[in-house]
């Protein structure tokens, strides 16, 4: 670990809402500034502005804030190293273009986007589909490299559009050491002599990128595997601005899967598999189109953070849940992985089950009366709590709790059609009648004095559950299935219980 003072960067573009694969990208320079004492940097990578999004920028910052990712500087955050946003730092960039220019590391080329189009169908029609800008083909091209220093001062003059390009060497070896992958080896005449500046007067991410992580002292790049491929370039821009000795290490995180393993699981992904791929929802400000979000889903943002911190990192251990410290205290880039990790929703589901059945009785009160509340519903918070309790074991979601269990907030309106035609008889009701006569009778109305009435009966009796038990929820709550019907009763109350099986008795057939 260098001397230097950890420092890392989550720089999205706003160019829609943020995927949950930058979500873990920013999770993972989180986890790793915490580990090493170091900062977490929020940047905003808005050079082209051409694909800009109205709200983007809100949309990522309110969803780290959701996931508990708070950077300690940045875009919305303050901090030392301003501004944070790119399009702000316009003319910072300039004069590093410039520098490689005047040492012979970049070139002004002057095509147009008809000449390179040309260029790209005539190289397409001699059988090389893939045509670069490069070490070869610019010998061809109009360029401060083939055109006279006074051709390109007047074109300069006249203030014709131009680009930046770097300067690529031929037939060099750049190599790297990946904090993930280990060494990067690549040969630059597998390289194209990318754009640095454009026309508009805004350089391209290869340029901002390097100069604001030099400017802003950041030692670690850890950003997904799609980057991996620039790497090289980056590599050599640091040594011709001479910056070597300064530069960052890198780490390439794998991609996130579709369930199936069969590709990258991307933006256009959202919904249409069954699940939200954004952590929050996402309305598209041009087209109207709602994209569902895992907040909106019920989601507990802790779980949902979880769950992604596993999706390319293994602790090394059997432990799969942890809270945030925890997950500070882990992580390492050591042990993320190569290869692809796999969305897999069921296992997303069950790490809220988990988060849901860890809330404190008084908390998933709260959160479940907030639910009633939305719902219409007005109850006490100590019903709420009371019900939550019972039924937090059968939910994967706050919102479950109040479809598996209606029947905690209203009298049946109806009953389950399948447990009536093969449970109710007339053997049932006699039961119920039997039952509900006991009940009345009943001081104390709590779960285990109705047990202890209910195991009686059946003893009295010499009946089994299953002769009466069906029959009994069926009239109270008009379902077939459901949790403790002696702990459902107590919540209830006896006046509730007595008159839903009364009423059970005169609206079921005979």
């Amino acid at each position: 670990m260098s001397e230097r003072k950890v420092r890392v960067r989550f720089a999205p573009s706003p160019t829609g809402p943020l995927h949950m694969g930058g979500v873990r990208t920013a999770l993972y320079n989180y986890l790793f500034a915490k580990k090493h004492g170091g900062d977490f940097v929020l940047r905003i990578e808005d050079t082209d502005q051409t694909r800009y999004v109205e709200g983007a920028e809100d949309y990522i910052i309110e969803a780290l804030k959701w996931c508990h990712i708070m950077p300690d500087e940045g875009q919305g955050f303050g901090g030392n190293y301003g501004p944070y946003r790119q399009s702000e730092r316009k003319s910072l960039y300039r004069k590093y273009a410039d520098q490689l220019i005047e040492d012979g590391h970049a070139y002004y080329a002057f095509d147009t986007a008809e000449e390179l189009d040309r260029m790209r169908e005539l190289a397409k029609q001699a059988g090389t589909p893939n045509w670069q800008y490069n070490h070869i083909t610019r010998g061809s091209m109009k360029n401060s490299i083939t055109l006279s220093q006074a051709e390109v001062k007047q074109r300069l003059d006249n203030e014709e559009p131009y680009v930046i390009r770097i300067k690529l060497p031929r037939n060099e070896e750049v190599k790297l050491q990946d904090m993930v992958r280990g060494w990067v080896s690549v040969n630059t005449n597998n390289m194209d002599d990318k754009v640095l500046f454009k026309s508009d007067g805004m350089p391209t991410y290869h340029l901002a990128n390097i100069v604001d992580d030099r400017l802003m002292d950041i030692t670690h790049v850890i950003r997904g595997e799609e980057w991996l491929p620039s790497a090289p370039l980056h590599v050599l821009l640091y040594r011709y601005l001479g910056w070597e000795d300064l530069r960052p290490q890198f780490a390439h995180l794998p991609l996130l899967l579709k369930p199936d393993g069969n590709g990258k699981l991307s933006k256009r992904d959202g919904d249409r598999l069954g699940f939200p791929v954004f952590p929050l929802q996402w309305r598209n400000p041009e087209s109207g189109d709602i994209f569902s979000g895992y907040r909106e889903q019920g989601y507990f943002a802790d779980a949902f953070v979880n769950m992604l911190a596993l999706l390319g990192w293994n602790p090394g251990t059997d432990q799969e849940l942890f809270t945030m410290q925890q997950l500070i205290d882990s992580f390492s880039l050591e042990r993320v992985n190569k290869a692809g990790a796999k969305y897999d929703h069921d296992k997303t589901r069950w790490f809220n089950q988990q988060y849901l059945r860890a809330q404190s009785d008084e908390q998933l009160g709260l959160l479940f009366q907030k639910e009633l509340d939305a719902a219409g519903i007005e109850v006490s918070h100590e019903y709420a709590m009371r019900v939550a309790k019972l039924m937090k074991e059968r939910a994967y979601f706050i919102q479950d709790m109040l479809e598996e269990g209606p029947y905690f907030f209203h009298a049946p309106v109806s009953y389950d059609e399948k447990t009536v035609n093969k449970k109710w008889n007339a053997e049932a009701r006699l039961h119920v009648e039997e039952l509900k006569k006991r009940f009345e009778t009943l001081q104390f109305f709590d779960a285990e004095s109705l047990e202890t009435t209910f195991q009686t009966y059946l003893q009295e009796n010499n009946l089994g559950f299953g002769k009466v038990g069906p029959g009994f929820r069926l009239a109270v709550t008009g379902l077939g299935m459901g949790p403790s019907m002696f702990e459902v009763c107590s919540i209830l109350g006896k006046q509730e219980t007595v008159q839903r099986m009364q009423t059970a008795l005169d609206k079921l057939p005979t």
